[in-house]
């Protein structure tokens, strides 16, 4: 069974991928060794030296890395490729030799070979150097230079932007790709009807897979991500998403998702399973892809279809558990799917189809779903961003009950389960 890494550090839900032209910017940059990086510029305004102006060789400099061989690496799809790090500060591949000026330069190499489609490396969030990801060397270096820096300048490499007030845009108004562009922006959905065009697979989704999903993702205030387990049949044409594998994980924890991942997989496989989606959240914003989650999802689509040119869906849910734009208290979960860009505009974006989904209610709460929500309140007890669930949410609804009245629409048909739901409820406000 192949799992595609969601908890890579350029996936949703991973750390910010920026798309860094560091190859220009080795040139560009004056001499590291000139003295006046990071003093006060004309004017006595503090010059602030951002993550795009450190490059390797600043970092051998200031000797917070060192040369050597293997210290580099790359995991990307089940791949892992080594590197060598020059004293120049540039890296070479160990199995063909080959050099590169820039991590981000190697990253995007190494990526295409195992995925064609992809278009950039994300070097700084994805390379490591003996173990750790070059990005927090950066960060290192940030605090121990500029200690009076504002801190978006130092913590932008190891947080997420909020998603609050992100406005979406249309699709038809992104035009070609542009490394500028924040990889953040939303994007409104498009509806198949609106392009001429039939959904080209139907989709059923239990609402035990909807229930997992809603109940972790209102369980943070950071982004959360899982897989759907399902099965797909090429006769009629039908997706069935049947199980929720939630990531017990930190985003960027690579050596963590790697053994969470290894566990889904044997559970996809005792199942009689297959891989057919994931999910993430956007706890306080609008549940609509981002250009970073569109690209993504081509991603995924592309290494579930496999080489055999056979048709196989890979399903993208999205949900917004406190985003006040909602309804009542009920999260929005979005399905989406990614259609290539026209033959004759292969620099656009993918675009985000709006997916329509036949909701079953299930009998019963199974006991794996009622054990994962137990072993996702004792993964988050105590953790920073654990949502508080007595504080207030809106006027006079508690997180609690805002997560309660979500739940609401989701839960089975048995009755019996209300008893069940309010002991996980107990353990939340304890843990909380």
């Amino acid at each position: 069974v192949f799992i595609p890494s969601a908890l890579d550090a350029e996936s949703p839900g991973g750390e910010e991928c920026l798309e860094e032209e560091e190859e220009e910017l080795e040139t560009n940059l004056e001499d590291p060794e000139n003295e006046s990086v990071g003093k006060p510029a004309l004017g006595g305004r503090c010059c602030i030296l951002t993550r795009r102006g450190i490059t390797l060789r600043v970092l051998l400099k200031d000797r917070l890395i060192e040369p050597g061989e293997g210290v580099l690496s790359i995991y990307y799809l089940g791949k892992k490729f080594l590197g060598d790090l020059l004293p120049d500060g540039k890296i070479t591949w160990q199995e063909t030799g080959q050099v590169f000026n820039s991590p981000s330069a190697w990253a995007t190499y190494c990526k295409k070979l195992v995925n064609p489609a992809k278009k950039s490396g994300c070097g700084w969030a994805s390379v490591k150097y003996k173990g750790q990801k070059l990005d927090q060397y950066k960060a290192t270096w940030l605090k121990q230079r500029q200690p009076n820096a504002p801190v978006a300048a130092v913590e932008e490499v190891t947080r997420k932007p909020e998603n609050k007030n992100r406005l979406p845009v249309r699709y038809c108004t992104l035009g070609s790709r542009d490394s500028a562009r924040n990889p953040h922006t939303l994007v409104e959905v498009t509806s198949f009807t609106a392009v001429n065009k039939f959904q080209p697979f139907n989709v059923a989704v239990s609402s035990n897979v909807l229930l997992l999903l809603d109940f972790h993702s209102h369980l943070t205030k950071s982004e959360v991500v899982g897989y759907l387990g399902g099965r797909w049949d090429t006769n009629s044409q039908l997706l069935t998403v049947l199980r929720t594998f939630p990531c017990r994980t930190r985003l960027g924890d690579g050596e963590l998702a790697a053994a969470v991942e290894e566990e889904i997989c044997q559970n996809l496989f005792m199942r009689g399973l297959s891989l057919v989606g994931w999910y993430h959240s956007h706890p306080f914003g609008h549940a609509l892809p981002s250009l970073q989650d569109i690209d993504a999802q081509m991603d995924y689509q592309l290494k579930l279809q496999g080489s055999n040119n056979s048709f196989q869906p890979c399903l993208a849910l999205i949900c917004g558990p406190y985003y006040h734009g909602n309804q009542g208290s009920e999260s929005k979960i979005s399905p989406f799917w990614v259609m290539p860009p026209p033959e004759q505009r292969p620099n656009d974006y993918g675009i985000p189809m709006e997916v329509e989904v036949t909701y079953v209610q299930d009998g019963f709460l199974t006991n794996d779903v009622l054990h994962e929500m137990m072993l996702l309140v004792e993964f988050y007890k105590g953790a920073p961003d654990l949502v508080k669930f007595q504080d207030i949410w809106s006027q006079d609804q508690t997180y609690l009950d805002k997560l309660k009245g979500s739940l609401a629409s989701r839960t089975p048909k048995d009755q019996g389960v209300a008893h069940i739901l309010e002991q996980v409820y107990t353990l939340l406000k304890l843990s909380s």
